[in-house]
């Protein structure tokens, strides 16, 4: 698979043919755990149902990017939106793209979309988190238990060149004290563009909260979908449903 040197690190990166010229690209923001790979085949469809091509890319520490070498700062999801998603967009020749992210990809997305720097034609947020809830320490605890007792490991080493580095550098930021007050909701008030929400009700990691939150405080136009019988991952929990959903709100931007 083919990479970048964005940022001064070497990234995976994966791209999706536009079947149609002249659309915008969509540009998939994977969450704390994933990568290129673990976004399976939502990418592809969701291309083949708008006629847009689709970049992908694993962040610094993910897949087979560059593996983590330290522990990741409490700044790292404003340093992906902020300097990392910008230098890439340029390396790619990308202007104006629709931004799909998942949990820590979605906030990654809201804050680029919020910092009002760069043209963004839409944000789709996936089980985003724009502040840190009880629910989220307590999912992220369950993880770490996880992590410790069973072979999630070996599992996570499918995707991740360092699983072990991969998983602590989320994990033990998520669990760091000074962590705690993270919180992105100033960007909230500089997105104009349209946004899609996305929230299992059966979140292990955060409450409907998130949604309320950007919901109240974004100035674009909003869709939002609450899904019943999902958990933090609605694009694997409810596939035909997410589809269908981001195939019509794109629609409606383009």
């Amino acid at each position: 698979m083919p990479s970048r040197l964005i940022a001064g690190h070497e990234l995976e990166i994966a791209h999706v043919p536009a079947a149609r010229p002249g659309l915008p690209t969509l540009v998939f923001l994977h969450e704390g755990l994933g990568c290129i790979a673990l976004w399976r085949n939502f990418p592809q469809r969701l291309a083949a149902a708008t006629g847009c091509g689709a970049l992908l890319y694993s962040r610094y520490g993910y897949g087979q990017s560059a593996p983590l070498t330290g522990p990741r700062q409490d700044d790292y999801l404003h340093r992906e939106a902020l300097v990392v998603l910008p230098e890439l967009l340029v390396a790619e020749g990308i202007a104006e793209p629709v931004l799909i992210g998942h949990s820590d990809g979605a906030s990654i997305a809201l804050i680029h979309a919020g910092a009002a720097r760069w043209p963004v034609k839409g944000v789709s947020a996936q089980a985003p988190h724009v502040f840190v809830e009880d629910v989220t320490i307590t999912g992220i605890l369950a993880a770490r238990r996880t992590f410790q007792e069973t072979d999630m490991e070996s599992r996570l080493g499918r995707y991740h060149r360092d699983p072990a580095a991969t998983f602590r550098g989320w994990n033990d930021t998520w669990l760091r004290p000074s962590f705690r007050q993270w919180n992105i909701e100033g960007f909230l008030s500089g997105i104009t563009c349209p946004t899609l929400l996305i929230q299992g009700i059966s979140d292990e990691y955060a409450t409907l909260a998130q949604l309320d939150a950007i919901e109240g405080q974004v100035r674009g136009e909003v869709t939002r979908l609450d899904l019943a019988d999902c958990g933090h991952t609605p694009f694997r929990d409810q596939p035909e449903r997410v589809l269908d959903a981001h195939a019509r709100w794109i629609a409606s931007l383009i």
